[in-house]
């Protein structure tokens, strides 16, 4: 006898198998493509040297009527030339007093490179639109047009770009701040030195291994710090970032006139509008217009008659507020009904439905 055993089950086996297959590897695949917030750019830590808008390691100098607003130091050198004729708001610090400043940028500039990148620029982005993250290049950048930096309503978005082979800000070249972005929360490290260009907008923290070059007329909301080198100023504007913080507000509107002053407890709320004229004055509780005035509760408008009309009689009306005469009441007309109650509605017959 020849048994003839149907093969579907190797089949179902086989299928099973494959789709088990397919599916690991789909959830490979999405797990490579997706990014993970752990990487996220976080802000870098400055130590002592966040106090600073300008820092080098041989010499600052300055040509011009720069304003530098926050400190100014230089370490090991000792050379800080220019000012005057320009102007720090802050304090200048040179050789030992910078010391710890220049190390805590080492710290920086490390930290800075060391973030895992998100995002992957060319050399020359043409008008970009960045979120926050980290950005890399793989040698040297050119920030030419406008650049817009977009944190999305996040105050706290952060951005850091990391550049090889140095960096270079075109001439009226700018970056911009969108959507809460913050210039205390963009950074830029470069293993090289950075040049920005005349009459360009630059904004954020630059960390440069060699020097800075900023020329004439060009604009910094940040800072520029350079680990080896010198920085060179020309007529230019410089002003160390502060992040904003959110506050609550305690004054006038919160606890002040529109919580618990005028519109609260004062005049609208236990003045004027809540005990005073409004509520217990002559507009709602006790005045005129609402509770024992003329115009509502006992006054003259309603006429003073009484809520129950089908039963008695209406009172006569009281005088009217200040200058306005009231009005007599009225008595019950024949046949009155109260509109809103309804009464005086005949029942219907009740029926009996058999169970």
């Amino acid at each position: 006898m020849t048994l003839n055993i149907p093969d579907a089950p190797q089949r179902r086996t086989m299928t099973a198998w494959i789709a088990g297959v397919l599916t690991l590897l789909v959830a490979i695949a999405v797990v490579a493509v997706t990014p993970t917030q752990a990487n996220a750019a976080t802000a870098v830590e400055l130590g002592t040297a966040e106090s600073f808008a300008v820092l080098a390691g041989s010499t600052v100098t300055n040509t011009g009527s720069s304003v530098v607003t926050g400190d100014v130091g230089v370490s090991p050198g000792t050379a800080v030339t220019g000012f005057p004729p320009g102007t720090v708001n802050g304090t200048i610090y040179a050789g030992a007093a910078a010391a710890g400043a220049k190390a805590d940028l080492g710290t920086a500039y490390d930290d800075a490179f060391g973030q895992p990148t998100e995002f992957n620029l060319s050399a020359a982005p043409v008008t970009p639109t960045l979120i926050p993250g980290t950005y890399a290049v793989t040698s040297g950048l050119l920030v030419t047009g406008t650049w817009t930096l977009d944190a999305q309503g996040n105050p706290d978005a952060v951005w850091v770009f990391k550049v090889p082979a140095g960096l270079t800000t075109a001439t009226g070249s700018s970056i911009v701040l969108q959507n809460g972005a913050q210039a205390c929360n963009v950074f830029w490290v470069t293993d090289e030195s950075a040049t920005l260009g005349s009459g360009s907008t630059f904004v954020g923290t630059l960390m440069a291994l060699t020097s800075i070059t900023v020329n004439s007329g060009a604009t910094i909301e940040g800072r520029v710090l350079a680990r080896n080198g010198a920085v060179t100023l020309d007529n230019n504007v410089i002003t160390r970032p502060e992040c904003e913080t959110t506050t609550t507000t305690t004054g006038d509107a919160a606890t002040g006139d529109a919580v618990t002053g005028d519109a609260a407890t004062g005049d609208a709320a236990t003045g004027d509008a809540a005990t005073g004229d409004a509520a217990t004055g002559d507009a709602a509780a006790t005045g005129d217009a609402a509770a024992t005035g003329d115009a509502a509760a006992t006054g003259d408008a309603v006429g003073g008659h009484d809520c129950d009309c089908r039963k008695k009689p209406g009172k006569p009306g009281k005088p009217g507020h200040q200058d306005k005469p009231g009005e007599p009441g009225y008595e019950k007309k024949p046949g009155y009904e109260k509109k809103q109650g309804m009464h005086n509605v005949p029942e219907m017959p009740k029926v009996n439905i058999p169970h």
